[in-house]
């Protein structure tokens, strides 16, 4: 079988002669002779499971090779596939034998589509299907009975796709060939060449260099039971692969990035306001960069895709922090405000001493030691108690203050263990 399949390869980019024994009128004679034995009769040109000289064989095998050539769309959101790729057919029909030695060596011919019968082959995932220029409107005939048809078509077919590790995933995307009419005891399916042949011409021959890589094609057999009968599939497996770079540029990158800012942002000193519009604004970064991967994903995931789990996660932590910062900037404020009574009581108090020095009470001459006594003992006792006051007052600031610098400090070390964890976590899952 992959004689006759290398005679109509070497045959079609006309390497090997069709006519090697005689000359140009001989051929030509011989290609007339050769139609009219080959065309003569339209029953048997059409129905060859019915009209088949070999009547105790009338169970066929349909050959189907899926040769890849681009990969012109993927839509996440629609679940669809779109590929270009060239279809080869090949199928027995035992009306159709000569002897090439009868006809100056012909061992093929090239014959018109619509005479002959050919496989009702439908794809299963199929949502749209365009022939890339036309439908071919010829079939080659070889001379042990083999006809082959070769179309090259842009097919759109539905692909379940796991979004999970997007953007570093893998999709795996099936197209399935049977019969629609005839079940697996006329027909059977099975491909023609070996699938690293089909590997190799699909990948020597891709053309797209976008964002999707073919990574491999596979085929298994299967049937299915159809009403009361079994039909017979042809399933080839397509194996591609996302190129990352662009997502992770325009997204994993700037969002990192945006978190690193947020961390040095601790650095800024707690009572400059400019510290909270900082955090804020990244806060606004990270929600257009959601934005963005919100159109690319598809809305009825099974499962949360793991950059958006990412972008989440970074958003939740840059919210506490911003949290943080509004918690800590309370308690300077707090400790800011005492110290500014302080300083409006020391000022008071230095005030009533002048006023107390500049009038002083009547000196009267002839009070006794004993009442001086008393009052130097009040007087005493009175510096001792606004000293005490003043104190008190002096430290409650400060004590606020370094509240306030603990809670940073130590929610700073929290905050980079989670992201080392988080980062750790979520890298694990996208490089298994």
């Amino acid at each position: 079988m992959h004689l006759h399949w290398l005679i109509f390869v070497l045959v079609s980019m006309g390497w090997v002669s069709d006519a090697y024994k005689c000359n140009d009128t001989e051929t030509a004679g011989a290609k007339k002779k050769l139609y009219n034995l080959l065309l003569s009769n339209e029953k048997d040109i059409k129905w060859p499971l019915i009209f088949n000289k070999y009547a105790h064989n009338i169970r066929f095998k349909i050959y189907v090779d899926m040769y890849v050539t681009s990969i012109t769309n993927v839509n996440e959101k629609a679940q669809s596939l779109t590929t270009q790729v060239r279809m080869i057919t090949a199928w027995p029909n035992g009306n159709m034998i000569w002897k090439p030695d009868d006809y100056c060596g012909i061992d093929t011919f090239v014959a018109p589509k619509n005479l002959f019968w050919t496989p009702d082959i439908v794809i299963n995932e199929s949502i749209k299907r365009e022939f890339g220029t036309e439908a071919s409107p010829n079939v080659q005939l070889l001379s042990d009975g083999y006809t082959f048809s070769s179309d090259v078509s842009a097919l759109t077919t539905a692909c379940k796709m796991d979004l999970y590790r997007f953007p570093f995933d893998t999709q795996n995307c099936y197209i399935t060939f049977q019969s629609s009419a005839y079940s697996n005891q006329e027909i059977t399916m099975d491909k023609l060449s070996s699938l690293s042949s089909i590997n190799y011409e699909s990948k020597t021959t891709f053309k797209s260099q976008g964002e999707w890589e073919l990574l491999d094609i596979n085929c298994t057999k299967a049937f299915i039971k159809s009403w009361h009968y079994y039909v017979d599939q042809l399933i080839y497996q397509v194996i591609i692969k996302r190129r990352p770079l662009l997502y992770v540029i325009n997204v994993i990158i700037p969002v990192f990035l945006f978190l690193v800012l947020d961390v040095i942002s601790f650095l800024i000193d707690t009572n400059r306001e400019d510290k909270l519009s900082f955090k804020v604004t990244l806060l606004l970064s990270i929600s257009v960069m959601l934005l963005l991967v919100n159109d690319t994903l598809p809305s009825t995931a099974d499962k949360i895709p793991l950059i958006g789990i990412y972008c989440c996660s970074i958003f939740c932590l840059m919210c506490i922090s911003i949290v943080e910062t509004i918690f800590v900037s309370y308690l300077m404020a707090r400790g800011a405000q005492k110290r500014s009574v302080e300083t409006t009581a020391t000022v008071n108090g230095q005030d009533g001493g002048l006023r107390g020095q500049q009038n002083p009470p009547d000196s009267v001459k002839d009070q006794n030691e004993e009442q001086s006594r008393i009052l130097e003992v009040l007087n005493q006792i009175l510096t001792e108690y606004r000293a005490a006051t003043q104190r008190n007052q002096r430290e409650t600031p400060q004590t606020w203050t370094r509240v306030a610098r603990i809670i940073d400090k130590t929610f700073l070390v929290l905050y980079i263990i989670t992201i080392t964890v988080l980062l750790s976590v979520i890298g694990s899952k996208w490089f298994p």
